[in-house]
C-alpha cells in the first residue's frame, strides 16, 4: 500500500460520512452510532496528522479553529469571548439571517448565493441546497415547465409522507433509465442552468 495523501483518504471519507447517514435514517441503535461517528472522527484525525507531518497545522489547529468559527458564526449564541449570550432570538428564521449575515461578511467575495455549494454533491443534496440557498437571498423559485406541473400538482394535492415521496422520485428514476437517461446528470445540469440564470 502506497503512502497516505489526503487524495488517497477521500473516498474513505465519503464513505464513513455516508454510513452516518444511513445509520441515522435506518434508525441503528446508539452504539452503532457512535462508532459510525468515530470511524468519521478517525478521518479527521487521519488528516490532521498528514498536514501536521507537514508541518502546516494539526488536529488541535482544527479544533480551535472550529471552536473560533462557531462561536463568530453564531453571535446569536455567543458573545465574542465564547460565553453564552443572555438571550436567544426567538425564531428560527432570525437565526439564519444572523447567520447568512456573518458568511457574508466573512466571504464578501462571493457574488452568487451558490458559492460554495460542493459540485460534487448527490444532484438531489446540490438542488435541495441550492433551492435553500436561492429562497433566503430572495431569489424567484423554480417555474416548473409543463412536465414538472403535473408533479407539482401530484405532490401539493396527494402526497402526505416522505415515503410517497421516496417511491415518487425512483418511479422518476426507473422512467428516465427506461428512456436512456441519466437522472443525476440530468438534475445536475437543471441546477446549474437555475443557478446561470441567477448569476
Amino acid at each position: 500500500m502506497g503512502a497516505l495523501t489526503h487524495e488517497s483518504l477521500v473516498e474513505y471519507l465519503l464513505e464513513e460520512a455516508y454510513e452516518v447517514a444511513e445509520t441515522i435514517e435506518t434508525g441503528a441503535d446508539e452504539a452503532e452510532l457512535k462508532g459510525e461517528l468515530g470511524d468519521v472522527l478517525l478521518q479527521v484525525v487521519l488528516h490532521a496528522r498528514l498536514a501536521e507531518e507537514r508541518g502546516v497545522f494539526g488536529f488541535g489547529d482544527v479544533a480551535r479553529g472550529l471552536t473560533q468559527k462557531m462561536i463568530r458564526r453564531n453571535p446569536h449564541v455567543f458573545r465574542p469571548d465564547g460565553s453564552l449570550q443572555d438571550s436567544f432570538p426567538a425564531t428560527v428564521e432570525e437565526i439564519v439571517l444572523k447567520w447568512d449575515a456573518v458568511k457574508k461578511a466573512e466571504s464578501p467575495e462571493r457574488s452568487t448565493p451558490f458559492e460554495g455549494i460542493p459540485v460534487a454533491l448527490p444532484a438531489l443534496a446540490q438542488a435541495q441546497k441550492t433551492l435553500d440557498r436561492a429562497e433566503r437571498a430572495g431569489l424567484p423559485p423554480v417555474e416548473p415547465g409543463p412536465p414538472a406541473e403535473s408533479v407539482e400538482t401530484g405532490l401539493t394535492e396527494k402526497m402526505t409522507t416522505e415515503a410517497e415521496l421516496g417511491e415518487l422520485l425512483l418511479a422518476v428514476v426507473r422512467s428516465a433509465r427506461n428512456r436512456g437517461f441519466d437522472a443525476e446528470r440530468a438534475l445536475r445540469g437543471a441546477v446549474r442552468r437555475y443557478q446561470n440564470r441567477h448569476l
